[in-house]
């Protein structure tokens, strides 16, 4: 039996290092994005989920990410400009102030892990290959991404770290940029938050599902169904926030650790229609939760519904397996084994790209993680 590797918070602090020995560098990762099959809608500072949650790990949505940094000569005080850090940010080729807020609370959060982020000068170069927050969870993959470059600097100030604890550390400080990112470091099954049916599962990083998983769900795929790219009326920060007084928290939050369990045994005999079941009431759960809140609000799209009346007639005439999920937006994920591939891909060209923005969608399938490019 694999033994598991069990970390407490305090295991994540860096301590006794010498920036010194690094003059200057660049890290380059390619960090995917994630689908939740169980969703993590709540949370509790700081980062850690009122559930747990169960994604697939994607391929081909991912955020390419450069982290440029040049040893500094003196330390800003803390009442300097971005809080004592010092970093531009650039975005597909444009500068983005608007982008820095963000990034400087996440290292507000995460310096007394990492408390080497004042000795440099940075320059983060991103690009995503999907449409920037629309709902393809841009954050978690841009978050593992930057986390990911740092740790590859605190690996070059310890040479001997294992892949494990840098993979832990590093799903450890996602977390804190965003919550789903910490499920977007590994592949192909992430478990994030603590629950008492999976081994070494923790509310402080994501692990790999540590079951054997059955041969149906290999290979899965996930076509995403673009029907509105633009940015979304509400943000998953937001959303979060009004769950703290949502009448029905307690019991949603209680549905998806029920669900976890449940998952965890259809992950492992292969049943297709119970893992349908699971995913659609997941994400029609998480949605509702959005449509109950104070204030409330609506994700969903018209194109969003005709969308998912299509995939139930069609699986009702045909038997296919297919389902669809959605994230905290209007595009629709429509989940299928590989045997199925040829049939439903016939079908979404056929009949449901038309309810697309200007035809475009995603083909995508489950991936095995975040890759480095490059560490100079």
């Amino acid at each position: 039996m694999r033994k598991i590797f069990v970390l407490i918070e305090a295991d994540f602090i860096l301590e006794n290092y010498n920036s010194n020995s690094i003059k200057s560098g660049n890290a380059t990762w390619k960090t995917p994005s994630n689908i939740a099959l169980v969703k993590y809608w709540g949370k509790r500072d700081p980062q850690l989920p009122e559930n747990a949650s169960v994604s697939f790990t994607l391929d081909a949505c991912f955020t390419l990410t450069t982290l440029k940094y040049t040893k500094r000569h003196s330390k800003l005080n803390s009442e300097s400009h971005n809080g004592g850090y010092n970093f531009e940010v650039y975005f597909e080729g444009k500068k983005k102030e608007d982008f820095k807020p963000k990034i400087e609370t996440f290292f507000k959060r995460v310096e007394q892990y990492i408390p080497f982020l004042k000795d440099f000068n940075f320059i983060i170069e991103s690009r995503n290959s999907f449409p920037h927050s629309s709902g393809i969870a841009s954050s978690a993959s841009g978050m593992s991404a930057l986390a990911l470059c740092l740790m590859s600097i605190e690996k070059e100030l310890n040479l001997k770290m294992t892949d494990e604890y840098f993979n832990k550390k590093a799903s450890f400080l996602a977390r804190l940029g965003s919550g789903s990112a910490c499920r977007s470091i590994e592949g192909e099954l992430i478990v994030w938050g603590s629950h008492k049916d999976i081994k070494g599962s923790s509310n402080l990083f994501g692990i790999k599902y540590p079951n054997k998983v059955h041969d149906n769900f290999k290979n899965y795929h996930d076509t995403i169904l673009l029907v509105d790219e633009g940015e979304k009326q509400v943000s998953s920060t937001v959303g979060h926030k009004l769950m703290h007084k949502h009448p029905f928290a307690a019991q949603r939050f209680k549905q998806a650790n029920d669900n976890v369990s449940k998952l965890s045994e259809i992950l492992q005999n292969g049943e297709l229609k119970q893992f349908i079941a699971i995913v659609e009431s997941e994400a029609l759960s998480l949605h509702a939760m959005m449509m109950t809140s104070n204030p409330y609000f609506i994700l969903m799209k018209p194109n969003t519904l005709k969308i998912i009346n299509k995939i139930w007639e069609f699986r009702a005439s045909t038997n296919s397996n297919i389902c669809f999920t959605l994230d905290a937006g209007a595009n629709v994920h429509i989940l299928f084994p590989e045997i199925e591939k040829e049939e439903v891909n016939n079908f979404i060209t056929s009949e449901l790209i038309q309810y697309c923005q200007e035809n475009h969608y995603i083909c995508d399938r489950v991936g095995i993680g975040a890759k480095l490019v490059s560490n100079n």
